[in-house]
């Protein structure tokens, strides 16, 4: 039986877990002139993996050559995901960022729709581009943009990997084994950048609360919204990523948007609720990547 209020507590969840990783990554930001990004990554992935490696507990034998590539794969793409997130965010807003992120997926989303309505969608999220651009170009660095590009060809990258992973490893086994690899990938980036400073037990606690704030507590608390919610409904409350992000960047960072930019976020959030709801009417009985215990989440690296 559902527990009474259930869809409601679990949604409640999904934002608490989406506020979290906002929070997290503001924290990032607070972080970089000690760390540079690419330290605070490293931490992020160190944190995380150990974090991971403790809960998961994974079995190292009984899996093929090709499995281990997958995870290989799989955690090469976290890291890079998550370092060229976190080389945007040294340059851009965080609801900019963001933003810019969440077109992987999405494009995905309509790469792989059928039917007319996937190029309204399109036309949607190409109409909140232009206007974050509208906005304000001279505020956009051309190479924070590129930068985070690259992170939302990531996240789609990593949407695909997560599923293969989930399939081949039992419960969170393929994402705490990828995870380790990424935070091994990140290890010389995150060294050469930061240096001695990662040294400091100030440092150190900074980046596992950073690790803490953008993935455990989040991934715990949308585990357990899964649950409760239908996954069309969840894959929706996570299109609101964008308008969390510009929330914290303002209050926590002081990053103010124009009105464009902020009628371009929520155009790409209409564009990204519209293509999770007409792939929902589609296949009714699909599931977005996570919604299977077994499966890591699709997780945006704010």
């Amino acid at each position: 039986m559902r527990a009474a209020g259930g869809p409601r507590s679990a949604a409640a969840l999904v934002l608490i877990g989406l506020a979290c990783q906002e929070v997290g990554a503001s924290f990032a930001v607070m972080l970089f002139p000690q760390t540079g990004p690419l330290g605070i990554v490293m931490l992020r992935l160190l944190f995380s993996a150990t974090l991971l490696l403790i809960i998961a507990r994974p079995r190292w034998r009984g899996h093929s050559p090709a499995h281990w590539r997958e995870v290989v794969a799989f955690g090469l793409v976290l890291a890079t995901m998550n370092g060229l997130f976190y080389l945007a965010l040294e340059r851009l807003p965080l609801g900019v960022t963001v933003t810019i992120e969440v077109l992987g997926p999405l494009t995905l989303s309509i790469i792989t729709a059928t039917g007319p309505a996937r190029w309204l969608w399109a036309g949607l999220a190409l109409a909140g581009v232009v206007a974050l651009g509208a906005g304000g170009w001279d505020r956009l660095d051309p190479l924070g943009v590129l930068f985070a590009l690259g992170a939302a060809v990531s996240w789609a990258l990593y949407i695909l990997a997560s599923a293969r992973v989930g399939r081949a490893f039992p419960r969170l086994d393929g994402l705490a084994l990828a995870m380790a690899v990424g935070a091994i990938a990140a290890l010389p980036f995150g060294i050469a950048q930061a240096g001695e400073v990662l040294l400091r037990l100030d440092i150190l606690a900074l980046g596992a609360a950073v690790a803490v704030l953008s993935s455990t507590v989040p991934y715990a608390l949308e585990l357990i919204a899964l649950r409760r919610l239908p996954a069309s409904a969840f894959a929706i409350l996570m299109s609101l990523g964008p308008a969390t992000a510009s929330t914290a960047g303002f209050l926590l960072l002081g990053q103010h948007l124009s009105w464009l930019e902020v009628g371009g976020i929520a155009l790409v959030i209409a564009a990204s609720i519209g293509a999770v709801t007409a792939a929902a009417r589609r296949a009714p009985g699909a599931r977005h990547p996570g919604s299977d215990p077994n499966e890591p989440l699709s997780e945006p690296v704010g």
